[in-house]
């Protein structure tokens, strides 16, 4: 159920963390070595990154298969950036919503990312959903569990919560109310990097000269990934790592 990657460090390429890596983003769509959950990501694709002086991302998003988009090999040559957040999306279930519906969502200086499914989706989210303004609910990008996710964590975000705090708070209410759910969620402001371990893998790599990369699995053989701990939050900058342990929510 979809590879994702965050990216904090010295101005690169689009290309050079996507693209590049024997065994990065762009081969995990049709070749994933630690996916738990589907086989190929061929169903949507997004990048979000963010240009010096705006803390606005700017996103590129496609409802196909990231190797058929030669538009975005272009983007991926030419565009540097400091901070990116990337996925590429196996759906949980077909939908109408194209690339509405592919990662990253995005709100003010923002990206989201949720690699996982909600179990018993819709019905299982219901009283969640049904705690969030109407106007909010209206403003969803589309009608998938991720998009009902990614509002869960905005209100928390809008309401003071720390980025980690956010994704804490939404996994343990959606664990509590959809107890089979896979509940892996990337978040990034462009200065950091958020991300939640809840049913698949997740990996980071600290490496020299202030670079951060946190990925559903390692793009390469560096012998300097680390894996995550299921059940486990993660925060990060381009200078430290660190882990906090999950709480299994009170059913």
């Amino acid at each position: 159920m979809c590879r994702h990657v965050a990216f904090l460090g010295p101005a690169t390429t689009l290309g050079e963390v996507l693209v590049a890596p024997e065994h990065g983003l762009y081969r995990q769509s049709w070749q994933p070595r630690h996916q738990r959950y589907g086989t190929v990501n061929a169903d949507g694709f997004g990048v979000g990154w963010y240009a010096p002086g705006d803390p606005v991302p700017a996103r590129y998003r496609r409802a196909g298969p990231i190797w058929a988009d030669r538009s975005f090999a272009d983007l991926a040559r030419v565009v540097r950036t400091g901070a990116m957040l990337a996925a590429v999306r196996d759906a949980t279930l077909a939908g109408a919503d194209a690339e509405a519906a592919t990662a990253p969502f995005a709100d003010g200086p923002w990206l989201f990312s949720h690699n996982g499914a909600v179990g018993g989706w819709p019905e299982s989210l219901g009283p969640l959903a049904a705690r969030l303004p109407a106007a909010e609910l209206l403003a969803l990008e589309a009608r998938n569990d991720s998009a009902l996710v990614w509002a869960l964590v905005l209100r928390r975000l809008r309401a003071g919560d720390g980025p980690d705090r956010a994704l804490a708070g939404t996994v343990a209410d959606v664990a509590a109310a959809a107890p089979a759910s896979r509940l892996n969620l990337l978040l990034t402001d462009g200065a950091t990097i958020a991300a939640t371990t809840w049913g698949d893998t997740l990996w980071y790599l600290a490496g020299p000269g202030r670079r951060t990369v946190v990925a559903s699995e390692p793009y390469d053989d560096d012998p300097r990934w680390r894996e995550v701990p299921d059940r486990t939050v993660l925060t990060a900058t381009p200078a430290d790592v660190s882990l906090s342990p999950l709480e299994e929510p009170a059913l």
